[in-house]
């Protein structure tokens, strides 16, 4: 894994749930990098997206539990 989904993913896991906005204010990388590791961290299904709806033009984005993540990651 690059190091922005190391960095998605351990922001996930200290805040729980985050759309893409929130993930992109607090870890203060670029939003074409926070793309890049939701894609990388969803294809390895470590990430969950969920509908939201405040805002449906937003994901929620959060860690799967189902998931043995710390031999994934």
């Amino acid at each position: 894994m690059p190091p922005s989904a190391k960095l998605v993913f351990k922001t996930l896991e200290a805040k729980g749930q985050m759309t893409q906005k929130d993930i992109i204010r607090e870890t203060i990388l670029p939003s074409r990098t926070v793309r890049y590791a939701l894609n990388r961290l969803k294809e390895e299904k470590i990430l969950i997206e969920r509908f939201y709806f405040v805002d449906s033009r937003q994901s929620l984005y959060e860690i799967n539990r189902c998931v043995d993540n710390a031999l994934r990651i």
